[in-house]
């Protein structure tokens, strides 16, 4: 089953290397991590899709993150309300005849044509993973000469956002 798990972690040289050294050394398969700064200077935020067989194991996994010396706060919010999103740039093939209809299946997705050329054209997509799936299905048969994707980042919805305060950093440990 795919969970979703996110880390606040200190922001220094080296913390996602012990993170996911020690995913791989208890043998998790990440399907898509992204890391970026937060609002506060010296955090960031990881969001990781890993694959486990039970809960066990994702409860073994928070252990673990949570005793790296790095890690404020470690969460799944898998069964949570949460907001998630994916980005995905996708380089179709297309000609002058092809363009107006790969611009047609992107309207209804809501993205954006951002670089045209005479032999393709470029899209960026944001959305769930599962709207980034389908545009994908829908380009493949004009040509998809190269994909890139940035994983999904999420948080919590509204009020249950987590606390990634400095401040409260002792705390949290």
């Amino acid at each position: 089953m795919k969970r979703i798990v996110t880390a606040t972690v200190l922001n220094q040289s080296g913390v996602l290397n012990r993170v996911t050294g020690l995913m791989t050394k208890r043998q998790f398969n990440i399907d898509s991590i992204t890391v970026g700064r937060t609002e506060n200077d010296g955090i960031s935020k990881m969001t990781f899709v890993v694959n486990v067989d039970s809960e066990q194991q994702i409860e073994q996994l928070i252990k673990q993150l949570n005793k790296q010396i790095d890690v404020i706060k470690v969460s799944d919010i898998t069964d949570q309300a949460i907001v998630a999103r994916e980005l995905a740039l996708i380089k179709v093939l297309s000609n002058a005849q092809t363009r107006s209809e790969i611009v047609g299946i992107a309207e209804p997705f809501r993205a954006s044509i951002i670089d045209v050329s005479r032999e393709s054209i470029t899209i960026q997509v944001t959305g769930d993973t599962e709207k980034i799936e389908a545009m994908i299905d829908l380009l493949r048969p004009y040509g998809i000469k190269e994909l890139s994707r940035t994983g999904l980042t999420a948080f919590l919805r509204g009020s249950q956002r987590q606390v990634t305060d400095l401040n409260s950093y002792s705390l949290l440990k």
